[in-house]
């Protein structure tokens, strides 16, 4: 136990030595302490735009959802998270353009100054708050969980005691601290997971024979629809497009667009992203999927335990702790963040309505900090739902603004009407899919909100403005159009109910969505090598 908490101890004496070193002067202009002066480079910006990314959920949710389905979630997650890095190219892009040229630091105030409305800002802001609180709050459950099953700590202590220390650097550092110890959290998470993957195969007899044994007795983990039957195609497809749709609408990574200290950096890093998606996603998910070797009658909200479960029974103390800080390097690198974003927006788009000031100061949005992390403290005091559940749920909301989005950056002529029903449309479609006062059919409810989204936008559009002309010059590339074709080959509905053949204990089909991957990294990385020639 005295190896577990100095370890723990180390680890975020490390992470507040970090975001102390590179941290921005307390009295500092909106662009360094929220933006880093827009001076990240490839590196840094690949390092935090993933860490930031690979939340609570990518560590605790995904492992839980391996444990529960199999590997038929690998693909969704390694894949289809991957593949919006396309958005880097036709949105990053020119978001940072505008940005850069008009001054801009948060998400809405982009959206109110392409739109010249004030109401639609507000409403855009409102919306990136209200559902990022209980993505915010994924991130104490899961600390909750780890420090409760490694070292006994009280649940909600736990979420506590990490709070705090992410609110101490965020508080003190801005961007540049959070961009640092998101690359330090990024790469330290990468490295014990798959330690911690490592660990538990060597534990059940090697890679072949650990999988035979869950082969053997858990064959539904191999197959879609998997362990529950709950990935038909359907929901496949909404998946993935959830996942294209809502996660460059993540304030924390949208903000992100900006930092960039060139606009070819968002080239650059969109190369990289899949791969690493791909190897990320895969070690919490075959962990799960192992964790049914130790633990085999987790039901629900339990299977979110399976890793800390998992490694806190087969490995020693050391190596215990050290696979936790993966976990909790996850879910501190996308707190932090959102922290940064959220107070960002309050003091550039949500105050100033309030006190009729065209922005307030950074202590305001130092104040809003501390708000926000009481209010996902709060939310992960009684958790409603698995991690799953709540991200899905959180996520759809996220993903109504895209049309608002994508039209506005590339439409000639825009209007703040078509932008707000829009937006009022999905969100209301999502509220009464909730209260399952509509049913959704075989499909997610993000299917029906982004066609409700983006069909009242261009009706309204043409009523109002006339028809709607849409022509930006990477819907006439060549490389667009083969990505479109790798995801659409990602739909491999014929594949479905199949196990075999097997590789070293795994499904064929694992290896095609590997495949895809790596091609979805050649044809940007020659995308972007032509663009650079130009």
């Amino acid at each position: 136990m005295v190896i577990k908490i100095a370890l723990l101890t180390g680890y975020f004496f490390l992470v507040v030595l970090i975001g102390i070193v590179a941290r921005t002067r307390w009295k500092s202009s909106p662009e360094a302490y929220f933006l880093a002066d827009r001076r990240l480079g490839p590196l840094v910006l690949l390092g935090t735009m993933t860490a930031t990314n690979f939340s609570a959920f990518t560590v605790f949710g995904t492992s839980g959802a391996g444990y529960r389905d199999g590997y038929a979630f690998f693909p969704i997650m390694g894949f289809g998270t991957g593949f919006m890095a396309v958005t880097f190219w036709f949105l990053g892009r020119r978001i940072w353009e505008i940005g850069r040229n008009r001054g801009i630091v948060t998400p809405p105030e982009l959206i109110r100054s392409i739109y010249d409305s004030r109401p639609l800002g507000a409403l855009f802001a409102a919306v990136m708050v209200v559902f990022t609180i209980p993505y915010l709050a994924l991130q104490p459950m899961a600390a909750g969980y780890a420090l409760e099953a490694l070292v006994g700590l009280p649940y909600f202590c736990g979420c506590t005691l990490v709070t705090g220390i992410i609110v101490l650097y965020t508080l003190r550092g801005g961007m540049r601290a959070v961009a640092w110890t998101d690359l330090f959290q990024g790469a330290l998470m990468v490295v014990l997971l798959l330690v911690s993957l490592v660990v538990v195969v060597g534990h059940h007899g090697g890679w072949t024979v650990a999988h035979q044994k869950v082969m053997a007795s858990h064959p539904e983990l191999f197959s879609r629809p998997g362990g529950r039957g709950y990935y038909t195609p359907a929901i496949w497809f909404s998946y993935m497009l959830l996942w294209f749709f809502c996660d460059p609408m993540f304030p924390q990574l949208f903000q992100r667009f900006f930092t960039a200290r060139r606009r070819r950096t968002l080239s650059q890093i969109m190369i990289g992203y899949p791969l690493v998606c791909t190897l990320v996603f895969f070690m919490p998910i075959a962990i799960g999927v192992l964790g049914r070797l130790t633990f085999p009658g987790l039901t629900g909200k339990e299977a979110d335990k399976i890793l800390p479960l998992v490694v806190t029974h087969i490995s020693g103390d050391a190596m215990a702790a050290l696979v936790m800080a993966a976990g909790l390097a996850a879910l501190m690198s996308t707190m932090d963040s959102q922290l940064l974003t959220l107070s960002s927006i309050f003091t550039r788009d949500l105050l100033p309505l309030a006190t009729g000031r065209p922005t307030a100061g950074p202590v305001a949005g130092r104040l809003f900090v501390v708000f926000l992390s009481l209010s996902g403290l709060a939310l992960a005091y009684k958790p409603p739902d698995t991690i799953l559940q709540i991200a899905t749920q959180t996520f759809t909301g996220l993903a109504v603004l895209f049309p608002t989005v994508v039209f506005g950056l590339y439409l000639k002529r825009v209007h703040p009407a078509p932008a707000i029903l829009s937006i009022l449309t999905g969100e209301a479609l999502l509220v009464l899919f909730y209260l399952q006062w509509l049913p959704t059919g075989p499909f997610l409810p993000v299917v029906w909100t982004l066609m409700g989204g983006f069909s009242v936008y261009l009706l309204a559009h043409w009523l109002r403005m006339g028809p709607a002309t849409l022509a930006p010059s990477w819907l006439g590339d060549p490389y667009f159009w083969m990505l479109a074709a790798l995801f659409v080959l990602a739909m491999d509905f014929w594949a479905w109910g199949r196990i075999g053949p097997l590789t070293g204990g795994l499904p064929a089909w694992i290896g095609y969505f590997v495949f895809l991957s790596i091609g979805q990294t050649v044809l940007t990385y020659r995308w972007a090598r032509r663009d650079r020639s130009r």
